[in-house]
């Protein structure tokens, strides 16, 4: 639920946010998504938050990042670590999850509503401490993949749960081929704990 007079800000995990859409078949198109909030409320802000491997001469997520900031996003990222696993696998650590907080908290007393736009049940003690400061939070995510995408103590935290799949046609655009260089959303970086 929202009202049209209400100050809104978005907060957008990256990387989970990616993950969801895949698993549903689809792309988000980060224009649309930006006018769909705006529509809602009074959007003062929209945050999203992805970690960049720095050390490849080019990131496939580097043109979402340069189109978002350059069209009405804020951008956090910070570098991410590689490394090899004892399997011998490579891997990536890049946990934006306590950037995302600060700002929500410092953002909290000049918005009547956050979206969150992550599953991570990391995020419900967030949501738990907005939620005293008279902030509604509603969560973006999807119970529709399998497993679903969302945790469930997160889900029941939140003022209001939206399914991302039914955003889909607001929203949504289908998945382009991977050698596009559109930003719709380009391939995320695994984040691992």
């Amino acid at each position: 639920m929202f009202y049209r007079d209400e100050r809104l800000a978005l907060f957008i995990d990256g990387s989970n946010l990616y993950a969801a859409a895949k698993a549903l078949g689809f792309d988000i198109d980060y224009k649309l998504l930006r006018t769909e909030f705006m529509r809602r409320g009074k959007l003062l802000r929209a945050f999203y938050y992805t970690a960049l491997l720095e050390s490849e001469e080019y990131s496939p997520i580097r043109p979402l990042v340069d189109w978002l900031n350059y069209n009405g996003f804020t951008m956090v990222t910070k570098p991410a670590k590689e490394y090899t696993d004892s399997m011998g696998r490579r891997k990536v650590k890049g946990n934006m999850d306590i950037e995302l907080c600060v700002d929500a908290m410092e953002l909290a007393p000049h918005v009547d509503h956050i979206v969150l736009f992550s599953g991570d049940g990391d995020f419900r003690p967030l949501i738990e401490s907005l939620q005293r400061q008279g902030v509604r939070v509603s969560v973006v995510s999807t119970i529709r993949s399998n497993p679903p995408m969302i945790s469930d103590d997160l889900r029941r935290q939140a003022d209001n749960f939206i399914e991302l799949y039914e955003l889909k046609d607001v929203v949504g655009r289908p998945p382009r081929p991977e050698d596009e260089a559109m930003p719709s959303m380009a391939p995320e970086m695994a984040e691992t704990e």
